[in-house]
């Protein structure tokens, strides 16, 4: 209702454009939003007051032109001017009515656009956690957000593409295949201390057995001869990251580079292999999982360094070759080819984003953990230095993760194994609750997530609750039938106008506000906007449920009743579906 509101005030304001009465008006300037004293009518627009002052006119003259040149419209009984200049739409008795009946014959596409090409090419670039470890509850945020956010974009016309982007090259890679290949010499049999800066968890063990289960002990080296010469270790009184990176270079130099490489490799894939499974268990999906090895493969990473050279944003210090970031909003420039010739992560990562946009996505989304707020500015200026759109770049970081049981904070951190995974967070409160708890704050805000609620089976869990509703409306189908009786879908419209109770004007209002919720929760990239809707509109429902007889002997009064019921169910369905979260017939 509140797209065909602002459709009839865009009508009007080019009729008035076109007879030379007002300025041509800017799309974004029409904002119709629903009252919230129904003595105000059911939906106001500010727009007069917004037009105002370009257009050279009192707000409450310029308010009674545009309902003059209002169309006609089913949709509203009346309107009238209130306050300053704001334009208050009634609407007619039966147009929540008509909403429902909208509701129940669209069905799976109530609430989404259906016109093709509606909205933008979107590629969505989330998760794209280094393939280190397992995906781990902080991760399972982002990976919850960003598959809900992809379906709301599609609900709103847009065409969307998944990515999962592989953080393959680099240090950190390194040290998950030295971890793997100490572990894997310890199987063999050999014993040393294991080193402060390893990947210590359990995973890297099992890596490590599959590793000898499939090749034995072709990569077996002694552990006098893996460790003589080394720095000391942290606990020893050295440092730690140097004693780690002499160990990888010690691995290189006893294997050579090929043995060194297939170990990664094997690691890698079996990384690969355990990430992609844990997140098509929560369900979710990539279309397509893009290597950052393979940037510098293609000659992607070059072609955005002679685009940047041809734009005469770089040059040469100290050996090395700089982007002049500093013109473009960051604090310092930064080096995208080192010294040693070797291209840096950023390097990477602003020839990934010209990459994604000579693919022709008109918008990047990508969401990133809260520890990504330097990147944002540094990436955006790269893109605008090498001629793209500031605006085609947008990032959403994702605030941390705690994770309560009763009173105790439990620990998380990657490297020492003191984390708990995603896969261990679904086998303890289920997917559904996973998802759903996962989307119910904004994503800017921390997060802490309650696992005794989350796996309670009552009306204080809120996912609990929304899947009731739907089960309510099923039982009494069921019910329905085993009484003797049928939904007459004809009488039920034919009697909707018999729904006059409070209770049930109440649940006609909360239903026809989910196209708006979707929209909005889209736009504003706020998926928990429709989780607060759906808890309101659960609680609504069962407020009715509590309060009346669905299955009387009224034939009409008993469809009308019903023809609500399913459509509530319908929209908690399709809500839920969104959030990723199922739909079950009986609790």
């Amino acid at each position: 209702m509140k797209t065909e509101l602002e459709t009839l005030l865009a009508a009007a304001l080019n009729h008035l454009g076109e007879s030379g009465r007002l300025p041509p008006a800017d799309p974004a300037t029409i904002v119709v939003e629903r009252t919230r004293d129904a003595k105000h009518g059911d939906f106001a627009s500010n727009v007069a007051l917004r037009l105002a002052k370009a257009a050279g006119r009192n707000p409450r003259e310029l308010a009674a032109e545009i309902i003059a040149a209002l169309p006609a419209s089913p949709l509203v009984a009346r309107t009238e001017i209130a306050g300053a200049g704001f334009i208050n739409f009634h609407l007619r008795a039966a147009a929540n009515q008509d909403e429902l009946w909208r509701a129940l014959e669209a069905g799976a596409n109530y609430g989404r656009t259906t016109e093709p090409g509606a909205g933008r090419k979107v590629i969505l670039e989330f998760v794209s956690a280094n393939p280190t470890g397992p995906v781990h509850v902080g991760t399972g945020r982002q990976a919850a957000f960003g598959a809900t956010l992809g379906n709301l974009l599609e609900a709103t016309g847009h065409a969307v593409h998944r990515e999962y982007y592989i953080n393959d090259a680099g240090r950190q890679m390194d040290i998950l295949t030295v971890s793997v290949w100490l572990r894997y010499l310890e199987v063999c049999g050999e014993a040393f201390e294991f080193p402060s800066n390893g990947y210590r968890g359990e995973y890297v063990r099992a890596l490590a057995r599959s590793l000898h289960a499939a090749h034995g002990e072709t990569y077996r080296r002694g552990a006098a001869e893996t460790l003589a010469g080394l720095p000391p270790d942290a606990p020893a009184g050295g440092d730690k990251d140097r004693y780690v990176d002499a160990l990888i270079e010690r691995m290189r130099a006893l294997l050579g580079a090929a043995d060194f490489r297939a170990v990664l490799e094997f690691s890698l894939a079996a990384m690969l292999a355990d990430i992609r499974g844990d997140l098509e268990d929560f369900g979710v999906a990539f279309d397509r999982w893009y290597s950052e090895r393979s940037l510098a493969t293609s000659g992607a990473i070059d072609h955005a360094l002679d685009v940047l050279r041809r734009q005469g944003r770089l040059y040469e210090k100290d050996g090395a070759t700089w982007f002049r970031a500093t013109e473009f909003g960051d604090d310092e420039d930064r080096v995208v080819v080192r010294a040693n010739g070797e291209k840096t992560y950023f390097a990477s990562d602003i020839a990934y984003h010209l990459e994604k946009r000579e693919r022709g996505f008109d918008l990047l989304v990508d969401v990133l953990g809260a520890d990504h707020h330097g990147y944002v500015a540094r990436v955006r200026g790269g893109l605008v230095a090498m001629g793209q759109p500031g605006d085609s770049l947008e990032v959403i970081l994702i605030q941390f993760v705690s994770l309560w049981r009763g009173a105790e904070k439990i620990p998380m951190g990657k490297r020492d194994a003191q984390f708990v995974t995603l896969r261990e967070l679904r086998a303890e409160v289920g997917t559904d609750a996973a998802r759903f708890f996962y989307l119910m704050r904004s994503h800017d805000q921390p997060l802490d997530f309650d696992l005794e609620l989350a796996k309670s089976r009552s009306n204080e869990n809120p996912v609990y609750y929304i899947q009731y509703a739907h089960a309510r409306v099923a039982s009494v189908m069921k019910q329905l039938v085993a009484r003797g009786y049928r939904y007459d879908e004809a009488s039920a419209r034919a009697s909707l106008g018999l729904l006059t109770d409070t209770h049930e004007q109440a649940v006609l209002t909360a239903l026809g506000r989910y196209p708006e919720i979707v929209r909005q929760a889209a736009a504003n990239r706020t998926p928990h906007t429709l989780v607060h809707y759906l808890r309101e509109l659960a609680n609504t429902f069962h407020t009715w449920y509590n309060a009346a007889t669905f299955i009387v002997p009224d034939p009409p009064l008993r469809n009308a009743r019903l023809a609500l019921a399913l459509g509530v169910q319908q929209v908690v369905r399709n809500g839920l579906g969104l959030l990723g979260v199922s739909a079950p017939e009986s609790m």
